[in-house]
């Protein structure tokens, strides 16, 4: 019986130890690379806020000398104003070398508004570096450091890592330098808000405040992404973690280095996923693609003739499955280059050859006004004309009913709001509260039907069905 437990015990063991020893171990990676790996702080001169005392005013009589100090140093100072115009805002980030004469990447928003930037390296060294360029819309920055024999890290194609692949970090969490994290890939291609020209690599890595800018390594010691963000409800590591794939931060970086700045590849749409629900009213026989909700006047898209409704199924023989795979396929893609797209358009597969634009600074929005309801209609909702008033505050709103009250019914089921302007149903162009009476009077029972809004200046699909 004894013998029976012991052998048990040691089968055990070795089950134990077989496990153990199919971990990765990091312990050389980290040696070779983690001397490319350098700490990066910014100051920030507070602005000035007060100047001297003022007029006729006089320090309180009574004070403690060094209170008589503070009040001094607060109101007298040379530089403008005390606390407010001598004291400096600091922040900290990490960032990774890729060339021995100096260039080093992290965020842009590490190095946002510094009037300096100070790099730590690894052999303690503090050098001051210049900004070369930085782009808000994927979150890149570009440094350089005067030096030289600088260790490197090696660049490696994000396109090869595969869902489950070990990864580990470098940085510099809450300032604290050569930290080393590690996890597993948890997706690819992820879409977050303001990041649609991202397709963000998602993983279990631990990630904190000071990561933000350093490098994420694949098993083969290669850079693969820049850490950027994570999703967090109290500010710390919550298992989500979200990277720039290094093809997109290098396309970035040869911009940069060739002109000072980044430009993006622009179409001219605004686009939605394709929900079952409009998938069906589509005649659709699966979820897929990127409805078109909007055409940007003068864009590259509406002088292809792209129309709202088409679903764009493919962008240069790459599948859209989702809307979100759409934007950074066209934002990578050189300006002026032609491209080509398939569509969906009223069940019919087309293709359109396009040219790709130069995407614009900012987007325009305009509010929305309200007016006298009418009386309410089968979806149980209140509509009324558009005045020219209301028009002239509207974004492109050249047709269309006002939403005013929203009932129980098909279309609060659907997610209609008061102050949406309704602007089509099922193809349908909504010119005039009579005109849409006439087309909701003719609406099928129990089919879903696509209806296009305008919410805050943004079009939007909603799928609506009339149960009864």
């Amino acid at each position: 019986m004894l013998k029976k437990a012991m052998c048990c015990v040691f089968l055990m063991f070795l089950v134990s130890q077989a496990g153990f020893a199919q971990l990765p171990d990091f312990t050389e990676m980290v040696k070779t690379n983690g001397v490319a790996v350098v700490n990066i702080s910014t100051t920030q001169k507070a602005k000035p806020m007060v100047k001297g005392l003022p007029k006729n005013q006089q320090l309180p009589e009574g004070l403690p000398p060094e209170m008589e100090e503070l009040f001094k140093h607060f109101f007298n100072d040379p530089n403008g104003g005390g606390y407010g115009g001598s004291e400096e805002t600091q922040s900290l980030g990490s960032g990774f070398i890729i060339s021995q004469d100096g260039y080093i990447l992290t965020n842009h928003h590490v190095v946002k508004d510094a009037d300096e930037i100070v790099v730590k390296l690894t052999d303690r060294r503090e050098l001051v570096a210049k900004l070369i360029g930085s782009d808000a819309r994927t979150d890149i920055a570009l440094l350089k450091v005067q030096a030289s024999g600088l260790p490197v890290v090696n660049i490696g194609s994000p396109n090869d890592l595969k869902v489950g692949e070990w990864v580990l970090a470098i940085g510099s969490p809450f300032g604290f330098e050569q930290s080393v994290t590690a996890g597993i890939v948890s997706a690819k291609g992820r879409s977050l808000p303001g990041g649609n020209y991202v397709p963000f690599i998602q993983t279990d890595v631990a990630i904190n405040p000071g990561n933000s800018g350093g490098p994420l390594f694949n098993m083969d010691g290669k850079v693969v992404g820049i850490n950027s963000q994570i999703y967090s409800r109290t500010g710390g590591f919550m298992g989500l973690s979200f990277a720039i794939p290094m093809d997109v931060v290098m396309n970035v970086v040869q911009q940069i280095k060739t002109s000072g700045k980044a430009s993006h590849g622009w179409l001219g749409v605004q686009i939605q996923d394709v929900t079952r629900q409009l998938a069906e009213s589509f005649g659709m026989k699966k979820p897929q693609g990127a409805l078109v909700s909007k055409i940007i006047p003068n864009s590259p898209a509406e002088k292809a003739g792209l129309q709202i409704g088409d679903i764009i199924t493919e962008f240069n023989g790459q599948t859209i499955e989702k809307s979100a795979d759409l934007p950074p396929m066209v934002g990578m893609t050189p300006i002026n280059d032609n491209a080509k797209l398939t569509i969906i358009r009223q069940g019919d597969t087309e293709t359109i050859d396009f040219k790709i634009g130069l995407l614009p600074d900012e987007e325009q929005k305009a509010p929305l006004n309200k007016t006298e309801s009418k009386p309410r209609n089968k979806l149980g909702i209140h509509v009324t004309d558009i005045t020219d008033e209301q028009r002239e505050s509207l974004e492109n709103v050249k047709n269309g009913v006002l939403v005013q009250d929203v009932e129980t019914g098909s279309a609060a089921d659907a997610g209609v709001q008061p102050g949406d302007v309704i602007l089509r149903i099922q193809n349908n162009v909504i010119r005039n509260v009579s005109e849409f009476d006439k087309i909701v009077k003719n609406l099928p029972v129990g089919k879903s039907v696509a209806v296009l809004i305008q919410r805050r200046g943004s079009p939007v699909f909603l799928a609506l069905k009339i149960d009864k």
